[in-house]
């Protein structure tokens, strides 16, 4: 077994301290920083997207890969050369005004950060004018928004109201999700996309952004 392949381990099993231990060997190695990212916490990080997907995961086991993954990469990033990391593209993501749940939307946004995404987290009970504003400081090409009570859905067309009103779209694509949201309310509002879940968003956004 290589030293990829139980990096990759130790972060499906949540084990910070091996994963830790294991990439600076990697480093000392002469193993390249970006091989270490993507060959091995990246293919740990889709291992733990399928074990979530198929129920043998769960949210808080996901939550500690994601963060050992999440302080692992802080472990190499100072061994990485500017310019050399390059990422998929830049998402904002926020719970929509009203709604203060975090918990989902927090582990959609670990795990597109740790799958190679820049993501600017807004927190929860964001309006149209928090996500305009995010938009212009910014320049994503996704804005992710969540809500889990089906009194704040409404928002969600109103923040895409917006979005359009100031004719940022076609730059700037939206996606929803939470537990109320499904493909139709997506279809209703005039979403670009919609995931049940946090494997599905990075799916959903690798498709929208890299077809």
């Amino acid at each position: 077994m290589t030293d990829l392949v139980k990096l990759s381990d130790f972060l499906v099993t949540g084990d910070k301290d091996n994963a830790i231990a294991t990439a600076k060997a990697l480093l000392e190695s002469g193993t390249a920083p970006l091989d270490i990212i993507n060959n091995g916490l990246i293919t740990g990080m889709s291992r733990v997207g399928e074990l979530f997907k198929e129920g043998e995961m769960f949210v808080p086991e996901v939550m500690l890969s994601a963060q050992v993954m999440t302080e692992t990469v802080a472990t190499i990033k100072p061994y990485i050369k500017e310019g050399e990391m390059v990422y998929k593209g830049k998402i904002v993501i926020g719970t929509v005004k009203g709604d203060l749940h975090d918990i989902g939307k927090n582990l959609v946004a670990l795990m597109l950060e740790n799958n190679g995404f820049e993501v600017i987290n807004l927190g929860s009970d964001k309006g149209p004018n928090d996500f305009l504003a995010a938009i212009e400081k910014h320049e994503p090409q996704i804005i992710a928004l969540s809500a889990l009570l089906t009194t704040t859905m409404p928002m969600m067309s109103k923040i895409i109201e917006a979005v359009d009103k100031e004719g940022l779209r076609p730059g700037v694509n939206v996606i929803i999700g939470g537990a109320p949201v499904t493909q139709d309310f997506a279809d209703k509002i005039g979403a670009n996309g919609y995931s049940e879940d946090a494997t599905g968003a990075v799916m959903l956004c690798q498709k929208l952004l890299h077809p």
